[in-house]
């Protein structure tokens, strides 16, 4: 296994290298917070991957279409885009991955029956635009049904990297990315994650040596500290440990072992480390 190991780096064979694209006008105009990158890139950590980039994109053609292939020549193993699945002009996800994938769309039959049990429909004419245009997808993509929303997930294959196109409410994408993403990283990498955030009463300045002696110690655990974070009453500043390893109780092992060394650390130098809850 190749480790390479580092303040904020943390590589190894079996990680899935995945990017994020963030789709939506209202996101580059600061209308609302992409909160969805942020809960993807905590579920991804969790799992044992990790997000290397994290692209915030307008609903632009060109430009949706630039990111994709830009990520797929990265050698990304995993693409997840949230965003642009709604039934209004400005929703091009899907015209821009069929471009990307060089097919042509067409409606989704199974979508289209799904869409007229749970509206209790009996004929296709009373399907609504909106519906359609939500059940049309690239031909030849799997297409993953949604069970809390309309707009399905749509997951496709580019010279080796696997896309997974989810809709940006968040309580779909959530449920998506639980159902389908999720399951897919778990079930194709064998990697886990573990992690603690621990307090320590020292500097920044203080506490670098220590962690670069614990990333020497064990390769391939990530260490950060957050000045921004620091409590100022007691000066105690907040840092996060990650481990991976084989399987989550070999992840845990591995922190906590970490954590035992660095605790020691820090008390040789007369300060004193807790684990926040």
């Amino acid at each position: 296994m190749t480790i390479i190991s580092g303040c904020g780096a943390m590589i190894t064979d079996n990680m899935p290298v995945i990017e994020v694209l963030s789709i939506g006008t209202e996101l580059t105009l600061g209308r609302i917070q992409d909160t969805n990158s942020h809960w993807i890139a905590g579920q991804v950590a969790q799992l044992g991957g990790r997000v290397r980039r994290i692209t915030v994109v307008r609903d632009s053609k060109p430009e949706i279409i630039s990111a994709f292939r830009e990520t797929v020549q990265r050698k990304t193993d995993i693409i997840i885009s949230t965003g642009g699945l709604g039934p209004t002009p400005d929703d091009v996800t899907i015209e821009c991955l069929a471009s990307l994938l060089g097919v042509c769309t067409s409606m989704h039959e199974p979508t289209l029956q799904d869409y007229m049990r749970r509206r209790n429909l009996s004929s296709r004419d009373e399907l609504t635009p909106n519906l359609l245009r939500m059940a049309t997808v690239p031909d030849g993509t799997e297409v993953l049904p949604n069970p809390v929303g309309w707009a399905p997930c749509v997951s496709a294959s580019l010279d080796g990297a696997r896309i997974f196109v989810l809709p940006g409410p968040p309580r779909e994408m959530e449920s998506l990315f639980s159902l389908y993403v999720g399951q897919h990283i778990s079930e194709n990498f064998a990697v886990r994650a573990a992690s603690q955030r621990v307090l320590v009463n020292m500097y920044e300045s203080e506490v670098s040596p220590l962690m670069q002696s614990v990333m020497s110690r064990f390769p391939g655990i990530y260490l950060k500290a957050y000045v921004s974070l620091r409590m100022t009453a007691d000066h105690q500043l907040p840092i996060d440990i990650v481990t991976t390893g084989a399987n989550a109780a070999q992840a845990k092992e591995t922190l906590d072992r970490a954590l035992q060394y660095f605790g020691n650390l820090v008390e040789e130098q007369g300060k004193t480390m807790s684990r926040q809850v």
